[in-house]
């Protein structure tokens, strides 16, 4: 238990652990050289300061009824910690597409759907992949359960904050060390994307893959912005102006209260699944599958409703993007360091080999598909625009936009439009959305073979459809 102080001293920590992190960052050259965050830096500090490492070697080395045997944090701050992320994640998906520029669905279709066809195959990959390794390794060898082979897509397409979301889920599901995994797995995944994305930009001009010339420095590159979002009209400035001029009411304040609308809604959405469900297919012994989502793909749908209507009512300037960014960076990195601190390294030093084996194979796979199948999938600058689902199938999504700034800060292959767009015909599916959470209840209800039948006939869909797609758009010349 904690009481409200306990919460306000828990959340001052980690704003301190964010500047120190950042300090180490800056100076601590492999730290910048690698663009890893500040809030990962300050979440490994709070891990390597807490109960599972300074507090276990004073327990076992010094005294075992010390004071420190949390490491230098109380009890109640521990306490706080551990139930942030499943709370700051919601926010996260709710401001995704809150403020986004949403153009005709043909415009998004003919831009997107080569982006979208790669980037569902590198996460319907990695859930074969995985199930694969599941059925033949992770369970007879390591005797770890079957919702193990979820792990790559959630810790690789979905990051830190996904991870973090599934915990509760995984706990329900009998396999509360998965959690810790994942954010192993993520952390892994952000570091292997950056430093084999730079690579194969390296790699790519070196070899002519990379059409676009190289301008500047990389490491000019600030990876603390890397937000994407439209121009907006200046009209829309102009009413946004004006509105804040009428209100009594600080702009991010009101931009807040429509994430909490977003995130309200995804609430309704999950009760009213989860009262249908209760009354048709998960009746009785039926398959019960929504009392294992939890709410953060809602609040993702309940973001894009949100911007909808803001949008069919005219009143989309009462949103600004670049607040939405700002709100939902906060939360991310207030996920980040609240899951990252509460990592149990016993869990993890005990599934060590499988955690590799899982980092391998995922890295494996997302390399082999933006080599061999980029080309194939994505009609014009391949190579540059696939890096940007390649960094997001590796990490999150922000290291996917870092290597297309990286390939062409200039936008002048149209990447980052493409790579926006997509995320509308992705997010709601994987990479933490629908799929992404049921997963894990669908392997335990099934067992791997039938998932692993499902998700390989969805993985060859996509691959047809993209090979074909890219076809006809090269005919067509739209793209």
């Amino acid at each position: 238990m904690f009481q409200l102080i306990d919460v306000f001293w828990a959340y001052t920590l980690i704003a301190i652990l964010i500047l120190v992190g950042r300090f180490i960052r800056q100076r601590i050259a492999i730290l910048k050289s690698l663009f890893i965050p500040s809030s990962v830096v300050a979440g490994v500090i709070a891990l390597l300061l807490g109960p599972s490492a300074l507090g276990a070697i004073i327990k076992t080395t010094v005294d075992g009824n010390s004071a420190f045997v949390n490491g230098i944090f109380p009890e109640a701050i521990l306490t706080v910690w551990s139930k942030s992320p499943a709370v700051f994640i919601n926010i996260v998906f709710a401001t995704l597409f809150l403020g986004q520029s949403i153009p005709g669905w043909r415009v998004i279709w003919r831009q997107a759907s080569p982006q979208a066809a790669f980037g569902q195959i590198l996460g319907w990959g990695q859930y074969v992949i995985g199930l694969i390794l599941g059925i033949t390794v992770l369970t007879p060898v390591f005797k770890l359960p079957a919702i193990a082979a979820s792990l790559i897509e959630v810790a690789f397409e979905g990051g830190h904050g996904t991870s973090a979301g599934m915990a509760d889920t995984f706990k329900e599901l009998g396999f509360a060390q998965a959690a810790d995994l994942s954010l192993t797995l993520a952390t892994i995944g952000l570091v292997s994307g950056i430093v084999i994305g730079t690579w194969l930009i390296d790699w790519g001009r070196r070899t002519g893959r990379i059409e676009v010339q190289q301008q500047g420095s990389l490491l000019a590159i600030d990876p603390d912005t890397v937000d994407i979002h439209t121009e907006e009209h200046p009209s829309t400035k102009a009413a946004r102006d004006r509105l804040y001029g009428d209100l009594l009411i600080d702009p991010i304040s009101l931009n807040f209260g429509f994430v909490g609308l977003a995130v309200a809604i995804g609430w309704l959405i999950l009760l009213a699944l989860g009262f249908l469900e209760s009354i048709t297919w998960g009746s009785g012994e039926g398959l019960k599958l929504i009392a294992y989502v939890p709410l953060f793909p809602m609040a993702l749908i309940g973001g894009i409703l949100v911007q909808l209507l803001l949008v069919k009512t005219n009143r989309s300037y009462m949103v600004s993007r670049a607040l939405m960014e700002r709100i939902g960076g906060l939360a991310l990195d207030v996920t980040i360091v609240t899951a990252l601190a509460s990592i149990s390294l016993t869990a993890l030093s005990g599934n060590l080999l499988p955690l590799l084996i899982l980092a391998v194979a995922g890295i494996l796979w997302n390399v082999c598909v933006y080599v061999f199948l980029a080309p194939r999938l994505i009609p014009f600058y391949p190579n540059e625009r696939g890096l940007g689902d390649l960094g997001q199938s590796m990490g999150v999504t922000a290291t996917g936009i870092l290597l297309l700034r990286m390939v062409d800060p200039d936008n002048r292959t149209g990447a980052f439009e493409c790579f926006a767009y997509k995320q509308l015909l992705f997010e709601p599916i994987l990479g933490g959305g629908l799929f992404t959470a049921a997963a894990p209840a669908l392997i335990v209800r099934y067992g791997s073979i039938p998932v692993l039948l499902l998700t390989s006939v969805i993985l060859a869909f996509w691959l047809i459809f993209g090979i074909w797609n890219c076809n006809q758009l090269r005919k067509s010349k739209e793209f």
